[in-house]
């Protein structure tokens, strides 16, 4: 079976995060001049868990069993949210987290990516068999846009879901903007700018033309 557009964009965002997070795995990331690295794996892996929670969530808990697939998405989620901001304050000096090591933080991380990985491969699966595909398409654009708004930094202790969750997520998107600014943090700010909209799949998504082809006119 061809997958859906919704797969096809997890599995680009997959990708990407895991690239983002290569660099960031080495022990020099730590390093002022290389902290970016860190910085822009967070912020890109923030910003897709709450997007997710915001957009994919709802149609989740439609599912068969959707309450125990919503509750397993968001206990994940606020793991792995605990460990970026764990790997985030390490990084920046902060006194309650340089003591950990840096291998074991990164193996924990790693494992929760792979868990998050298999349950939204799992859960977009579940729901291309139910929806349509001008319906997919749209959820799947929903949640590429939902993704430049959202919060950068993670904040496992706010609400998750529903409607608290979506006014949590907007708060923290101003709240994270002000911090980023007066921390330097090197985040994506801009449409044109952002790691994830410069594929093939974001020009299918959105109908626009590929560079090349608009060279070539």
């Amino acid at each position: 079976m061809t997958a859906s557009t919704l797969e096809m964009a997890l599995t680009y965002e997959h990708a990407r995060i895991r690239e983002l997070a290569e660099p960031a795995h080495h022990p020099d990331a730590a390093h002022p001049e290389h902290r970016h690295q860190t910085d822009w794996f967070y912020a890109i892996a923030a910003q897709h868990l709450a997007a997710a929670e915001d957009v994919l969530l709802p149609h989740v808990s439609r599912l068969p069993d959707g309450d125990d697939l919503v509750t397993r998405y968001v206990g994940n989620a606020k793991e792995l949210e605990r460990s970026l901001r764990f790997l985030k304050g390490r990084q920046y000096g902060d006194s309650r987290f340089v003591h950990l090591d840096h291998h074991d933080l990164w193996q924990q991380i790693d494992r929760l990516l792979d868990e998050h990985e298999t349950i939204e491969a799992t859960y977009s699966r579940q729901i291309s068999e139910q929806l349509d595909g001008p319906d997919l398409n749209t959820l799947t654009e929903d949640l590429l846009e939902a993704e430049e708004v959202a919060p950068t930094r993670a904040h496992p202790v706010s609400p998750h879901t529903g409607t608290a969750g979506r006014l949590a997520h907007r708060m923290w998107r101003m709240a994270d903007t002000a911090w980023d600014s007066a921390e330097g943090r090197v985040v994506p700010i801009k449409y044109h700018a952002h790691p994830k909209r410069d594929s093939a799949l974001s020009h299918y998504l959105y109908g626009t033309p590929m560079p090349h082809e608009e060279e070539n006119k």
